[in-house]
Order: structure tokens, then C-alpha cells, then sequence
């Protein structure tokens, strides 16, 4: 199989060329040596002087996003500019342009007890303006405020802020969900042609923290994290800039509704069907309930989503056993065992048979319209459609596979940026321990450049899905399929390489 592109090496926006994405396999184990590296000497190589000449933007533009995003009204961010600037007239210094400005959102729900300190840390470092609690404010109003204001500036003459429009970069604290809920908010530059798009950089506080890996930021929050958040600015204001792709996924369900649907899955409203339809060249039934989200990491059906769902749910009513990473990940371990993986034979129940008996996968190969149908091993109990080399912490599922065995299959080397989606299949526990242990590989299915899944209940009345760690319940109907497609989004999300 071909790729499905290649990157042009003069393609980029105001931040510079973007590089083909990194080879992503040996980030994933180099959590515990940044940890570690990260106590030592090299958090304290940034000059924290010389940290904020690079990256904090002058007074009137920092006081004018700020103003915007509060307001939600980019007129009241000019208003602050002009006050800001007319101050400076009486004594205050202005600043010159920012060689690399940095805007960051802590999401102070994540990293256990660290984000509320860290947000604290970083008002120290690059000023309260240019840091967002996400409990606060959504990365949507910084993206239709914030960065509305900074281009009215620069149509009204001002050419820092025609600068910092340009050269402005984005550094997410928090895990996967909040990585991907900050992409999905930029992507809408796309949509309504207002690039370039700004790159985005990462402070890992979640649990698993496999986008962070795949980019070189490590894949846990460091131990020694005061002077390490020094080097984490420092890399997002040099760091180059890869490409990802993005994915959107439509459901189609002959009748009912999703409940407890994640913030990344959006029921589509009547006017947006024939824009969806148009886009993937397939039909939305009008009397469908339809929904819409995009995924950046991985979808899975089965088992891992189904041991995923019962996680957060035990999290969320009870929050106080998850104080962090560790916490959360033996939690984790500890339910999977509970929901039948390991010790329950795929015959004993409805719910815990192969999901051979309520799916059935189609794919487009590169540059074919022809949907081909997959068969499904009757093993698998939990179906992995994978856009990066990382999943499950860090683990890497798919393997590194020899040329020989890509060139029987008719597969190529996988890359973030290149397209296609990897499937592959997890057996019983027992098995997805093993591959999670890296001491064998998973199933591999297929490689695809686009997919469908048609489930039928039978004697089933629900299947686990999730995007992205967040997990819900599809309903399913007995004798009416539900379909669940998966195209590539036309435009690439942009991503800064921490591995320096």
C-alpha cells in the first residue's frame, strides 16, 4: 500500500517549516528518564529572564487577549490595548515584539494535586495574562476572542500584533482529553480561513499521556516539575513543528440518542448533514439520530472501552481515589479484572462474546472509493483503530514490523501524518496483557485510509466505545444497524516536537 502523502518541506505557517513527524517508538519509554533528568541540573540550564524575552508578548497585546477572552468581546481587548499603550505614554515600559509568544491552559483538574501550583508556577514565569485555567475558560473563547483581537489589532496597523498572530504558539497542561479538546477548538482557524493555525506544545499531566509521548514531552509530570516547567516553555517557543491527522468520526443510529456522550462526540444538527455528506461522499438518513466528533490518538470498540467506561465512572463518583497517574492506573488495572476480561470464557455471556457476532469492518484502501469488507477474527474482544505508534501509556501495540512482513501484508511503515489508520485486535485479557507488555504483538487487521464499522445488536442491546480515553455506551437495535465511519479531516492539526 502507498502513502497516503508525504509532507512538502516548504509547507508551514508564521512558526516556521513543518518536519515529517517523528519516528514515535522509543519516546514512549523515556517517561522515567525525563522524570528523573528533570530534578537535576538541566530544569535550571533557562535563564528566566532570557525565557520571558522569548515568549511573553508586550504589555498592550497580553492585556488586550486577556480583556477579550474575559469580555468574549474582541472590541473590549482593542479598549485594553489602547489603554495599555496610552499607560506606557506615562511612564511604563512597552515592550518590543515576541520572538516566540507562548499562550498556556493548565487544566487544573489533571496531574492530581499539581495543576492549581502549577498554574501558580507559570504566573511566576511568563505572566497571569498569558495563562488560562481551562475551569475557567474554554479553549474556544480564546480562539474566537483572544486571537479575533490580536488580528484586529493587526488590521488596525499595530504590527506586534500582527507578529504575535503570526509566531503564536500554544502549550496545553493536561492529559490526552485536553490535548485533543484544544486541537479540535484550533481547527476551526481552518473553517473559517483565519490561519496560520498556531502549534500547539505540551506539559503531560494526565494518565496516560500517549500524545505527549508521541511528540517527545514525555509521558508523566516530572518530579522535580518547578524548574523542569522552565525547559517545557523553552522547548515549545524553539521546538519544530510536525503534522498529525485527524479523524472524524459519524454515527448513524436507526433511532434513540446517546446518553452521558462525551464533550468530543456532538449530535449533528439537521443543516449539518448535507455538509457531512458532502464531505464524505455518504448519505445521512434524515430520520437518523446522527453523531459527530474527531479523534487524534485512537477509537476502540470492546472490551478496553467497556473496562474504560466503568473506570471513569468509578472515578467520578468517587473521586478521592484518584489523586494522580499512579493512582488512576492501578485503579485501572484493578477493574479490568472485575468486568470479565481475564476469567470469563467469550461463551458464557452475551455481553462477553467476540464482537465478530455484532460487527462487521469495511475499509478504503489509499486512493480507492470502493469500500472492501474485513474479516473478523472470531478471537477479538476489543477492536484498536490506532493513529499513533503510542496507546495504553505508552505501549506500542502495532510493533515495529520488519519490511518483509510489510510487504507481505501490503502495508507500509506507519506515521502520524501519513493518512492511514492502523487496526489491529486485543483478545481475552490474558492476551492484552501480553501485548501490553510489549512481549507480543496485537492482531493485526488491516491499514486503511478510511473505515466503517456496521453494528447489529442481535443479542446484544449495547457495545463500549471511545475516542481518546472517553468512553460511552452505543446503543444498539437488534434487526437495524448502527454505522460508525471514520475519514480523514482535510486539514492537519500542527504540533510542537519537545524531543530536543
Amino acid at each position: 500500500m502507498e502513502r497516503a502523502g508525504e509532507v512538502s518541506a516548504a509547507a508551514g505557517n508564521g512558526n516556521g517549516a513543518v518536519r515529517r513527524s517523528p519516528s514515535t517508538a522509543p519516546s514512549a519509554r523515556v517517561s522515567i528518564w525525563e522524570s528523573v533528568r528533570a530534578c537535576g541540573i538541566w530544569g535550571k540550564e533557562v535563564d528566566k529572564a532570557e525565557l520571558r524575552r522569548q515568549v511573553v508578548m508586550p504589555l498592550h497585546l497580553r492585556r488586550a487577549v486577556a480583556a477579550a477572552v474575559a469580555a468574549k468581546d474582541e472590541a473590549a481587548g482593542v479598549a485594553a490595548a489602547s489603554a495599555a499603550k496610552e499607560g506606557a505614554g506615562d511612564g511604563e515600559k512597552e515592550e518590543g515584539p515576541t520572538v516566540a509568544p507562548l499562550v498556556v491552559f493548565v487544566n487544573s483538574r489533571s496531574g492530581g494535586r499539581h495543576g492549581p501550583e502549577l498554574k501558580v508556577r507559570l504566573h511566576e514565569l511568563i505572566t497571569e495574562e498569558q495563562v488560562f485555567d481551562l475551569s475557567v475558560v474554554k479553549p474556544s473563547d480564546f480562539v474566537h476572542y483572544g486571537l479575533s483581537c490580536l488580528e484586529r489589532l493587526a488590521d488596525q496597523g499595530d504590527n506586534c500584533a500582527k507578529a504575535a498572530r503570526e509566531k503564536i504558539r500554544i502549550v496545553v497542561a493536561g492529559g490526552d482529553g485536553t490535548v485533543g479538546w484544544m486541537l479540535g477548538c484550533l481547527s476551526d482557524l481552518y473553517k473559517m480561513k483565519r490561519e496560520p493555525v498556531p502549534p500547539t506544545g505540551i506539559i503531560p499531566l494526565g494518565t496516560g499521556n500517549d500524545l505527549a509521548r508521541s511528540f517527545g514531552w514525555g509521558g508523566s509530570f516530572p518530579f522535580g516539575w518547578r524548574s523542569a516547567v522552565k525547559r517545557y516553555l523553552s522547548k515549545a517557543a524553539t521546538g519544530p513543528i510536525c503534522r498529525l491527522d485527524s479523524w472524524q468520526t459519524v454515527i448513524q443510529m436507526p433511532e434513540g440518542e446517546i446518553k452521558e456522550s462525551p464533550y468530543s462526540l456532538k449530535k449533528v444538527e439537521p443543516a449539518d448533514r448535507l455538509e457531512i455528506s458532502q464531505a464524505n461522499g455518504t448519505e445521512l438518513s434524515e430520520k437518523a439520530s446522527c453523531y459527530k466528533g474527531v479523534f487524534y490518538n485512537y477509537l476502540s470498540i470492546g472490551m478496553d472501552a467497556q473496562v474504560a467506561y466503568g473506570f471513569h465512572h468509578l472515578r467520578d463518583e468517587k473521586p478521592y481515589l484518584a489523586q494522580g497517574p499512579v493512582a488512576n492506573k492501578l485503579i485501572y488495572a484493578g477493574y479490568s479484572c472485575t468486568q470479565g476480561w481475564f476469567c470469563t470464557p467469550c461463551t458464557a455471556s452475551p455481553q462477553l462474546r467476540g464482537l465478530k457476532n455484532i460487527l462487521r469492518l469495511y475499509i478504503k484502501k489509499v486512493n480507492c472509493s470502493e469500500w472492501e469488507q474485513v474479516q473478523m477474527p472470531s478471537s477479538v474482544r476489543s477492536l484498536v483503530v490506532l493513529n499513533l505508534y503510542n496507546y495504553g501509556s505508552g505501549r506500542h501495540p502495532w510493533g515495529d514490523l520488519k519490511p518483509e512482513y510489510l510487504e507481505k501484508r501490503g502495508f507500509v511503515e506507519a506515521h502520524s501524518d501519513d493518512g492511514l489508520l492502523e487496526i489491529f485486535g486485543l483478545k481475552e485479557g490474558w492476551h492484552a496483557s501480553f501485548v501490553m507488555a510489549e512481549l507480543i504483538k496485537a492482531k493485526h487487521i488491516a491499514q486503511a485510509a478510511a473505515i466503517k464499522f456496521e453494528m447489529r445488536g442481535g443479542q446484544w442491546n449495547r457495545a463500549y466505545v471511545q475516542m481518546d480515553g472517553e468512553p460511552w455506551k452505543q446503543p444498539l437495535i437488534q434487526d437495524q444497524s448502527t454505522i460508525l465511519e471514520i475519514n480523514k479531516v482535510p486539514y492537519h492539526s500542527l504540533m510542537i516536537n519537545g524531543e530536543q
